[in-house]
């Protein structure tokens, strides 16, 4: 009899405690075990009393299909399997192992809870798990064994946990080298919220802090131990910071700005020892000069940890082996994240790790999918200093036959990579407002076509101002996070299905839950989602376009006979054959014309301020209408051939492309946020087509009066 709310702990014939769930006061408890001969398969029988309800049977058979999935890792991506698995499959029990006591919280933003930007709050706010879902959250409480036999995992408590299916999201852990002195106090490493905690206690009383380590974390630890005036060093062994995501040129401008902050960089040296006898007291370089700090921070990258799986007899390389299904040698045990080694290579970040979370929880829920890798691009604020690269941008990796573009502007440098005429990586460093349109074309390896590297050498850009727009006119395929791949188009349909603010925006999508940087993007996104007011005079540019594009039409397929007989009150195709008429017409064309190519000025000459531009907006539909109408009185429907052919063919594809485009301005608040982009595809069509009018234009005029 238990006379008290207790976990239930049952102890199975050879298999330790197993954690079945709560028992409530007054109930009583009996256990059965049946051995299969010493392979430790058993059954559990248990069978609950209470005051207030019957008796309940239940049975836990191991290797049961219907027992739990096990995740083991509560970190962001561990996080993001349970919550695909929720969406995917609401019903699906699952087990969550963490092995830190706190809540899951995003490593990746530890640099700005270490730095002072931001709060406990906001690192776990974005991995919270749905409170309606079948998860059994198990903090605190790492797992020591899994054994697949049994189908079973042992944590350290000795409970006993029975799965279906495993997912290891274990992670990585920090690299510390095998340095003589390297276990004194005084030294650290930046990885978990326990080391940011620390650090954050010891700033306040260090005086000279060295950083091992050139990478983000460590730039981004010296930033913060440098807060209260502490003096830092940061030692990197290879001949330039960030080298593996950065060229000798983006690296030396990144060195400038760290050293004009009054961090100190030594480079092309590495530590010999650390010196100290009771702590740390300085470091010995290769190079035999001495560094007297009485802090030294680790930050030499990280190792996946693989023991777990090792243990359990599944293939190791350099991660965790898995194929594109991210399941192990044991098709029922998968693995996602820095622990994992996928076509033998481990990315060591986040951003794959989420994509292959998703892939695997939709596998698991039945699906078909493959992981075929990740494209890394890196995006981030380095000591305040944005930084971004994809792709091979280095001079190492940069591939045989590949040419490079560069422009330089003060502190902003950019760099192109591109092989064939497609674009294969990018470097930025500075303020750059077409990131996330450059990102998704060295990601998708768009053709870059010659105009484009010409605007880019002299400006920076690929493409024109007026083209880069908000996020709402971006193309579907852009990344707007580029944490977790989430695209525009995937965020128009989260807000088609009713996600209206951030927060919905973000649990649906997994947008903004990484480093959050794209926040600022989906708070624009989701003010633009609400109705948007209508074109001043967008009636009338309607009307006008209703009325253009079937009145080309008819001219361009309608040709209007010649009277058939002179007993006819009028002869309408005096039009036609009387020289006075003609030029009539015709010059009201030529002055339509010339009229509407003066007030697209308005729009393309900043200078031309005169009026209000919608009204010149309305006027030159207007316009665009009264000239159709004058082709149709000049030409009968006949076109005429060559030259005549040409001009009257240009002048209808102006006026039809015209009208579309005024429809499309006209409707924009309907269209939604794709309209932008349609905007601008059919103004510029009108625009381009125009182009020949004036030189065949002035042929025609000069071919009708010379013959």
């Amino acid at each position: 009899m238990l006379n008290h709310s207790v976990k239930a702990r049952l102890f199975g014939a050879r298999e330790g405690q197993c954690w079945l769930g709560s028992m409530k006061q007054g109930a009583t408890a009996s256990i059965s075990a049946d051995s299969d001969g010493g392979h430790g398969r058993f059954f559990l029988g248990l069978t609950l009393a209470t005051a207030t309800q019957p008796v309940l049977s239940l049975q836990a058979q191991r290797g049961d299909d219907n027992a739990p999935i096990v995740i083991i890792g509560a970190g962001p991506v561990g996080i993001r399997v349970a919550q695909e698995l929720y969406r995917r499959s609401p019903a699906t029990r699952v087990v969550l192992y963490g092995e830190e006591a706190s809540e899951p919280y995003n490593r990746v933003r530890l640099s700005s809870f270490l730095v002072g930007e931001a709060n406990w709050q906001a690192l776990t706010r974005d991995l919270v798990l749905p409170p309606e879902a079948n998860i059994d959250r198990r903090f605190g409480c790492r797992v020591t064994a899994i054994d697949r036999e049994n189908r079973c995992v042992r944590d350290a408590l000795g409970f006993v946990q029975p799965y279906s299916r495993v997912v290891l999201a274990t992670g990585s852990r920090p690299y510390v080298p095998d340095l003589p002195g390297i276990r004194l106090p005084g030294v650290y490493t930046f990885r978990d919220v326990r080391d940011a905690h620390q650090l954050l206690a010891r700033r306040v009383r260090s005086r000279r802090t060295v950083v091992l380590g050139g990478g983000l974390l460590g730039l981004e630890a010296a930033r913060a131990m440098q807060r209260f005036n502490t003096e830092v060093c940061v030692v990197e062994h290879y001949s330039r910071l960030m080298m593996r995501q950065l060229d000798v040129a983006a690296s030396r401008d990144l060195l400038t700005h760290v050293e004009a902050l009054g961090i100190k960089v030594v480079m092309g040296d590495g530590v010999k020892q650390v010196l100290g006898d009771v702590r740390v007291t300085g470091i010995q370089l290769r190079s035999d000069l001495i560094m007297e700090c009485d802090t030294l921070i680790v930050a030499t990258g990280i190792l996946p940890n693989t023991e777990l799986a090792l243990a359990a007899g599944l293939p190791i390389g350099r991660g965790i082996r898995v194929n594109d299904s991210l399941q192990t040698s044991d098709l029922d045990i998968y693995a996602v994240g820095e622990c994992v080694e996928h076509r033998k290579r481990v990315y060591g970040i986040v951003a794959p790790g989420l994509e292959q979370a998703t892939v695997a929880a939709h596998v698991i829920a039945g699906g078909r999918a493959r992981y075929n890798g990740s494209t890394i691009a890196t995006r981030l604020k380095v000591v305040d200093l944005p930084v971004f690269s994809m792709g091979p941008v280095t001079e190492e990796e940069t591939p045989d036959f590949a040419r490079t573009w560069t422009y330089r502007d003060g502190p902003t440098y950019r760099k192109l990579v591109t092989l064939r005429g497609r674009l294969i990586g990018a470097v930025a460093v500075g303020e750059c407002p077409d990131l996330s349109r450059l990102q998704e074309a060295a990601m998708r390896q768009r053709n870059v076509w010659p105009w484009q590297l010409w605007r880019f050498i002299r400006t920076g850009s690929l493409w024109p101002e007026e083209e880069l727009g908000s996020v709402v006119a971006w193309p579907a395929a852009t990344a707007v996070c580029n944490c977790t791949g989430v695209t525009r188009g995937d965020l128009g349909r989260a807000l088609n299905e009713g996600c209206v603010t951030v927060e919905t925006l973000a649990a649906r999508t997994g947008a903004s839950t990484v480093c959050g940087s794209c926040r600022p993007l989906l708070t624009e996104l989701v003010g633009a989602s609400t109705p948007a007011e209508p074109a001043r005079g967008w009636k009338t540019l309607l009307g006008a376009g209703g009325l253009a594009l079937p009145t080309a039409l008819l001219v361009l397929l309608v040709a209007v006979p010649y009277a058939a007989t002179v007993q006819v009150p009028w002869q309408w195709d005096m039009l036609w054959r009387e020289s006075f008429w003609k030029q009539v017409s015709g010059f009201t064309v030529l002055g339509l014309a010339v009229l509407l190519s003066v007030m697209s000025l308005r729009k393309r000459i900043r200078r031309f301020t005169l009026g209000d531009f919608p009204v010149w907006r309305v006027a030159h539909a207007v316009l665009g209408v009264l000239t159709v109408a004058g082709i149709a009185v000049h030409t009968g429907g006949r076109l005429g051939a060559n030259l005549n052919l040409l001009l009257m063919a240009s002048f209808l594809g102006v006026v039809a492309l015209g009208a579309v485009a005024g429809g499309v301005i006209a409707l924009e608040h309907r269209l939604g946020a794709g309209a932008a982009r349609l905007r601008r595809t059919w103004l510029w069509s009108h625009i381009l087509i125009a182009w020949p009018i004036p030189v065949l234009l002035a042929f025609h005029v000069l071919k009708t009066y010379y013959f």
